[in-house]
């Protein structure tokens, strides 16, 4: 009667013999292809040619001879593996350029040379723990997401036995701050300073941070808004894209954060009259539905990162040098919630899918409703 073969995953007897060299260990391993393949290692001692042999056997279960992903990689062979799947699936160009930059800036160089067999709950928990206090949460969380799918990826090639970053802490974030908006009085105070200050409106400045406040755009989006986008005669706008900044490609106009983000919105009077004003100078241009409503100094696309600076320098010669570009939108948010539009309303006018989002992060509450008051007076 025939031997009844391995189990797939499992090896025969260890065999062991003297060489020249020292000692070689040696036994059968049935691999997850069915195949049965001689598998040995040498070693000085018989001790350590067995251990080595044991080691094979270990990491030689964990993967698929023909997978792509093998546990004795280096993590750095795999990140570039995972990359290039993501990069074939539907990710937008921003998100690609985030994962690309969190890649080369904080898990290759600290992880690359690991074996992917090596990408253990407490070694991610240690790196992830180093970038949280050099970076932040924010740039941890972006870390965690990229870490999981490489993981995620080793674990279908049986190249790992789960996905480790499960396992791994949660990142702590402190405590939440209040999100942080102007009230009606200092966005006026700022628009005005910004008018009047020469700096800001030869970086042209001030226009932009009008249509940020008047529609709760995100800094990219008004950046790449065209003129093609406006409507002058129904006095909308079409928010269709954002601008980003691509290695070896430059900037470029990519999707809108999300499929809720594209919207059209109803402009203020007083912000269409602006547009229309700037569209008057903008009509020697040769190619006016090609050009940005807001340019760089030099023409072509503005860049977020030049711009933020700018915006840095002109909000410190303001007085309100702890703001940011994304305080205009919060302030925004809040100013619509002072005037009783609904989470559902204010989320639509910022291109956000769960009003909650609008809530928990956008709205800039430091009273509560008077009309809380209104109702419990009858109390008294």
């Amino acid at each position: 009667m025939a031997r009844p073969p391995l189990g797939l995953g499992t090896s025969g007897s260890v065999r062991t013999y003297r060489t020249p060299a020292g000692w070689r260990a040696r036994t059968t391993y049935r691999d997850y292809d069915g195949v049965t393949r001689e598998v040995q290692r040498h070693g000085p001692t018989k001790a350590k040619a067995e251990r080595a042999l044991a080691e094979a056997i270990r990491d030689r279960a964990r993967y698929d001879g023909g997978a792509e992903i093998k546990a004795d990689m280096r993590v750095v062979t795999l990140a570039e593996a995972w990359f290039r799947d993501v990069s074939a699936g539907d990710r937008s160009p921003s998100t690609l350029a985030q994962y690309r930059y969190r890649l080369d800036r904080q898990i290759i160089p600290a992880l690359g040379e690991l074996r992917v067999r090596e990408l253990t709950p407490g070694t991610i928990d240690r790196h992830l723990t180093a970038v949280t206090a050099k970076h932040g949460a924010a740039a941890a969380r972006t870390v965690r997401s990229v870490l999981s799918g490489m993981a995620g990826l080793a674990a279908r090639n049986d190249a790992i036995d789960r996905n480790p970053v499960r396992d791994a802490g949660r990142i702590k974030n402190g405590r939440k701050k209040a999100p942080m908006a102007l009230n009606e009085a200092q966005a006026r105070q700022l628009l005005a300073f910004l008018s009047y200050d020469d700096t800001a409106i030869r970086r042209d400045l001030p226009d932009l941070v009008a249509f940020m406040l008047a529609t709760g755009a995100r800094l990219g989006e008004a950046c790449a808004l065209h003129w093609s986008d406006v409507d002058f005669d129904r006095q909308l706008v079409s928010i269709t894209g954002t601008v980003v900044r691509l290695p070896g490609k430059g900037l470029i106009i990519s999707s809108t954060k999300t499929t809720t983000s594209n919207r059209v919105l109803r402009l203020p009077g007083w912000i269409a009259e602006l547009l229309h004003a700037r569209r008057d100078s903008a009509a020697t241009d040769s190619q006016p539905d090609v050009t940005p409503v807001f340019p760089a100094p030099l023409g072509g696309l503005r860049d977020r990162s030049n711009t933020q600076a700018d915006l840095r320098d002109a909000f410190k010669a303001a007085g309100v040098a702890s703001i940011t570009s994304h305080v205009l939108r919060k302030t925004t948010a809040t100013l619509l919630d002072s005037a009783g539009l609904s989470a559902r309303e204010i989320a639509d006018q910022l291109g956000h899918a769960k009003p909650s989002m609008t809530t928990d992060v956008y709205l800039g509450r430091q009273v509560a409703s008077t009309r809380a008051a209104d109702v419990l007076e009858s109390l008294g």
